[in-house]
């Protein structure tokens, strides 16, 4: 099937897209409110129960690596079908661990197959909408998928009130089951033009991606605000409940605010794609990540009790990142449409490789206040501004 018959087909291709990018956060959202009872049950601390959350996004990232190129050499959908098969066996996995240890092993292995559904769903976008149509339907998948985050943390919680742990792992795997059949029916193959696998040519097509100053900023720029929500959701858990004493069947519905802010902005970030540069919507969506920050600690130090003077101001921040994510992809793929799955795994293993740092390095720093989450997603938005502000000075120079 064509690129043309495909678009005839767009909502429901949309749709499904925005389910299989939804793979990466349902297996980072549906198990946070667990994180405080697997602490307990696995007689741990808190720095190992976020390596349980740095293992997943360090296999999601490497696997971006080798992931681009499959998918550029044998198409999209049989990397899907194998990746998310992989996935499945993971969660299994997972509900059967014993130790922590055999935990990161098996969380480590999911983040491999989860990479698969964002990594080669963006592809699929960039093969089916082209250049400029990818931006706004990315913002859409971004708008559809952002329902995952919003049920995930409540059905975690509602599933540990009457389920053991793990349970939501099994729910995963039933997911992933799920999305291969979906795949196997209703996803034909977009891949434009075969890639060769051999080393020197896989090799050449990072190097071209790793020389273009302007590719590295904006995907770097992306991924630490995609970082300073990991920052967030590592240590939400443990801030909300153990510390701010929010019952766990309520601990999703601190999310809400946050989802509702990430839809809104992919909604704006879809419509404004019609009127304004990708360039300048990302760069307002990284001031306004700063602002939220800002506004994240003055409150938090004013209110260190509450749980709104938390919960508002990253509901700001998602609407930031809803901005910012997905025109920073259609800007890095927009000059790749020959390697754009390469393009698309490089990507997100920036992306990813940040998060799991700062996600790993925020569980040696929480102890029993949030403050250090606090600072570190101020840190984290700084630099991003910086990075965001030197991408718009790079567009300005080569706007004819």
């Amino acid at each position: 099937m064509s690129a043309r018959q495909l678009q005839h087909d767009s909502p429901w291709l949309l749709a499904l897209l925005a389910a299989l990018v939804a793979l990466g956060p349902l297996s980072v959202d549906m198990y946070l409110p667990a994180m405080p009872i697997m602490m307990r049950a696995f007689d741990t601390d808190i720095s190992h129960m976020h390596l349980t959350l740095s293992s997943y996004l360090t296999g999601f990232a490497l696997f971006h690596l080798a992931c681009g190129p499959l998918a550029d050499r044998f198409g999209r959908k049989p990397v899907l079908v194998i990746g998310t098969a992989l996935f499945v066996a993971a969660c299994i996995g997972c509900s059967l661990s014993a130790t922590v240890e055999q935990l990161l092993l098996f969380r480590f292995l999911q983040g491999i197959g989860a990479c698969v559904g964002p990594t080669l769903a963006r592809a699929v976008a960039r093969d089916v909408f082209g250049p400029t149509g990818a931006a706004r339907a990315l913002s859409l998948i971004a708008m559809l998928m952002a329902l995952a985050p919003a049920v995930a943390p409540t059905l975690g919680g509602v599933l540990l009130l009457v389920l053991p742990w793990e349970s939501v792992f099994v729910f995963l795997a039933c997911y992933g089951a799920a999305m291969i059949a979906l795949i196997h029916v209703f996803l034909p193959e977009s891949l434009p033009l075969v890639q060769s696998l051999h080393p020197a040519k896989i090799a050449r097509n990072y190097a071209e991606l790793l020389v273009d100053p302007f590719f590295l900023t904006v995907t770097i720029t992306s991924g630490l605000v995609y970082a300073g929500l990991l920052v967030y959701l590592a240590s939400s858990s443990f801030v909300y409940i153990d510390m701010l004493g929010v019952p766990v069947e309520y601990f999703g519905l601190v999310f809400l605010s946050s989802v509702v802010g990430y839809m809104g902005g992919s909604a704006c970030s879809a419509r404004l794609s019609k009127q304004y540069e990708s360039e300048r919507i990302m760069l307002f969506g990284v001031v306004l990540g700063v602002s939220a920050s800002c506004l994240l600690l003055a409150c938090s130090t004013a209110w260190p009790d509450s749980v709104a003077a938390l919960m508002l101001p990253m509901a700001l921040y998602s609407v930031a990142m809803g901005l910012v994510l997905p025109h920073a992809m259609a800007i890095a793929l927009r000059p790749f449409p020959h390697i754009a799955g390469t393009a698309s795994s490089l990507l997100g293993f920036i992306q990813m490789s940040l998060s799991a740092a700062a996600s790993a390095l925020i569980g040696q720093f929480l102890t029993t206040s949030p403050q250090p989450m606090v600072w570190m997603l101020l840190t984290i938005s700084l630099v991003s501004l910086l990075l965001g502000l030197r991408a718009h000075k790079l567009y300005l120079r080569t706007r004819p």
